[in-house]
């Protein structure tokens, strides 16, 4: 599909203007948080929610209302946009929330929140860790859009519940919640990439308990992963195939006790397409997802939480490249060769969560836990082996009650953990205080720590050497915020967040250079005795000196009480080296603005994000820095229910609507002697194309 309307690049410099005016006028409501009975919009009727909420399920929104900012995403948003995968959602509706696909949906993304690398934020699933201590990937195809109630986006760092990974904010994809009464739907889907989408649920009463069961799966050929290919590479589309499949179950044991299992299933065919000498390349994996938690409630004024859970990610990744004819001469591909034949990548996380509230009245409140972890994994690609971790942390926190001081809620808290031989502590204090039903202040400010991953330690490929020797880093944070709402016949809110950062030991990346003692490889990996080893390839260091986060954040919205609401975010970012360098692929600012309609029987909305100007990381072969980014992509979307009931619905969106080429991310490709006589080329990760999806989907 085409279109034929273009835009002037002065849209870009406008939308930020307008979504910073926009933004100063208008707030995220505060009704985001999903709790209780709630009705269900896509069925077009009430459907009752089954309330019995473990700590570790609210936990998210009580932080909320202690201080931190938490952003949400509802099943309604996701479904009404045609959303594939969470990163859609998180991309273009989450307010200072920067999202960067490397592939279209089901691929790897960058992230940045309020100035953050992608490294700085932990990804949950039902409060399951999705990335980790060894891999701090970023896959979001874990759990299918149709299954997301809520998408909550902690904001600041979280290391006091959440440990290490969560330095700069957390992602919790929450599932469907259960019901007594019997419903479900089928959704069936497709877009102008040759994408196919099935999805189904079902969930009601069963027996002592509760249940919901999901199935998706999603096909698609893809689009050209890269702006820019060799010659020799004869596989440009990035094509996916999907299967996840699961089911969760809640019964309660007499009036204090309630069990939840839930278990999820994920295979997926992904290509690792290459600007060259890719022929065919496939990475396979097995994923499981189980947990099993004990919610107890000991007595009126005491609740506990036990909670096992079990991640399992198993992949493996073949690849056969293009060889030029005539001994690399060319012109045309002579032969083509295996480099990889099901080499294993994997890892397994594990382990248990407790987590107690204890509101015996008066002053305060009182939060207790404890977190085992014990992760495994290997990655023959990169080279490492076998690598095992246990991790143990104990944490509190102590919560003021309106008995303490009226509108005001404070906490304060501590968490210890011991890992590796290695120890750290953190703390966190966040307060909110309600001046008058129109205006609040609120502020987040603490300390965090971030681990070195497996590839920062152990990794051994070309353009990058693991470093055993790495710190872990440590930062310090600070979010305050004032926002308020106001009424004026429609209903106006807004907020305004300045946000700090501090970060010592951060983990870099540089090139090796035999000239600079700091960077001559020969004498820091004396290990590697092959010279040519260290021809365009790098390191991981720890970074002398202090890294700073600086920015605000503006966001707003108005609901005009008629159907009709509009929201927009603007984010200005500082992320410095010590040296005043702004650090790679952190956008330094960021806008996003939507308008929506809402009736009883169809529905329309108008997305907006501008991403400001990026740089990468500095690449091989003398090539340096180069700047990308400075992109505005638009979305269109509607939906229309074709019966009375509204059981029928048709959906469509058409994605990137003025079909804007922009880059994602950029890297640089080199020759291989006697296989590839192309150059090295500067190429860049493309971003979605103009693509029109449109879904139907069937309510019961």
């Amino acid at each position: 599909m085409s279109l034929s309307i273009t835009y002037r690049p002065s849209l870009s410099h406008a939308l930020a203007v307008g979504a910073s005016v926009l933004a100063m006028g208008l707030c995220m409501q505060d009704a985001f948080a999903q709790t209780g009975p709630s009705a269900d919009p896509e069925a077009g009727r009430d459907v009752v929610t089954i309330v019995g909420q473990t700590i570790e399920e609210t936990l998210p929104q009580e932080l909320g209302k202690y201080g931190s900012e938490l952003e949400v995403v509802d099943s309604a948003t996701i479904r009404n946009q045609v959303y594939v995968d969470a990163q859609q959602a998180l991309q273009m509706q989450v307010p200072g929330l920067f999202v960067a696909p490397r592939g279209g949906p089901f691929s790897y993304m960058d992230i940045s929140l309020q100035g953050s690398r992608t490294q700085d934020m932990l990804l949950l699933v039902d409060g399951v860790r999705i990335n980790n201590r060894l891999y701090a990937t970023t896959m979001s195809d874990t759990l299918p859009a149709s299954m997301i109630e809520r998408i909550e986006v902690l904001k600041g760092g979280q290391g006091l519940f959440y440990g290490t990974q969560s330095a700069a904010g957390v992602i919790n994809m929450v599932t469907r919640g259960y019901t007594d009464d019997f419903n479900g739907m089928v959704t069936v889907g497709g877009d102008t990439n040759n994408s196919i989408h099935y999805d189904g649920y079902v969930r009601g009463q069963l027996g002592p308990g509760n249940y919901v069961v999901f199935a998706s799966q999603d096909k698609t050929d893809g689009f050209q992963t890269y702006d820019v290919f060799a010659p020799t590479s004869t596989d440009r589309d990035r094509s996916a195939d999907v299967l996840n499949f699961g089911a969760k179950y809640r019964f309660e044991i007499g009036d204090r006790v309630a069990v939840d299992a839930r278990y999820q299933h994920t295979d997926a065919r992904l290509d690792n397409t290459s600007p060259r000498l890719v022929a065919y390349s496939k990475n396979e994996r097995d994923e499981d997802i189980a947990s099993v938690g004990v919610d107890i409630n000991a007595a009126d004024w005491a609740q506990v939480l036990v909670k096992g859970y079990w991640h399992d990610w198993d992949s493996t990744y073949t690849t056969i490249r293009n060889r030029l004819a005539n001994g690399g001469a060319g012109p045309g591909i002579g032969s083509q060769i295996v480099t990889d034949d099901k080499t294993y990548w994997g890892f397994e996380d594990k382990g248990i969560n407790a987590l107690a509230k204890f509101t015996p009245g008066g002053p305060f409140e009182y939060l207790v836990g404890y977190d085992y972890q014990t992760y495994s994994g290997k990655d023959d690609v990169l080279l490492i082996a076998e690598q095992e971790e246990e991790v143990h942390a104990v944490f509190g926190q102590i919560r003021s009650t309106q008995n303490f001081v009226e509108n005001l809620a404070l906490a304060v808290g501590a968490r210890y953990t011991e890992t590796g031989g290695a120890s750290n502590s953190v703390w966190n204090a966040s307060a909110r205080y309600d001046f008058s039903d129109t205006l609040y202040a609120q502020g987040n400010v603490g300390t965090s720590f971030l681990l070195p991953t497996a590839e920062n330690l152990y990794a051994i490929e070309t353009y990058e050497i693991g470093n055993p020797n790495l710190e872990p880093e440590e930062s310090q944070n600070f979010n305050i915020g004032l926002g308020g709402q106001f009424q004026a016949g429609p209903s106006f809110s807004w907020q305004a967040t300045y946000f700090a950062r501090d970060i010592d030991n951060l983990i870099g990346f540089v090139d090796c250079d035999p000239a600079v003692p700091a960077q001559n490889c020969a004498l820091l990996f004396p290990q590697f005795t092959d010279p040519n080893f260290f021809v365009d390839n790098g390191f991981f260091e720890n970074v002398a000196g202090t890294v700073e986060v600086r920015g605000f954040e503006l966001t707003g919205t108005a609901d005009f009480n008629n159907g009709f609401t509009a929201v927009a975010s603007y984010t200005d970012s500082e992320t410095k080296d010590p040296s005043g360098a702004q650090r790679p692929r952190v956008p330094r600012s960021l806008a996003k603005a939507s308008a929506a309609y809402d009736g009883d029987f169809w529905g329309a909305s108008l997305s907006a994000l501008w991403t400001g100007e990026l740089k990468s990381s500095s690449l091989p072969g003398g090539v340096g820095v180069v700047d990308y980014g400075d992109y505005v992509v638009m979305d269109l979307a509607a939906h229309i229910f074709l019966d009375a009931d509204q059981t029928h619905k048709l959906t469509a969106r058409v994605e990137n609507l003025f079909d804007e080429n922009y880059r994602t991310s950029v890297g640089r490709s080199a020759p291989s002697a006697g296989n590839d006589t192309t150059p090295a080329f500067v190429f860049g990760f493309q971003g979605v194309p103009q693509t029109l999806h449109v879904s139907y989907s069937y309510a019961f």
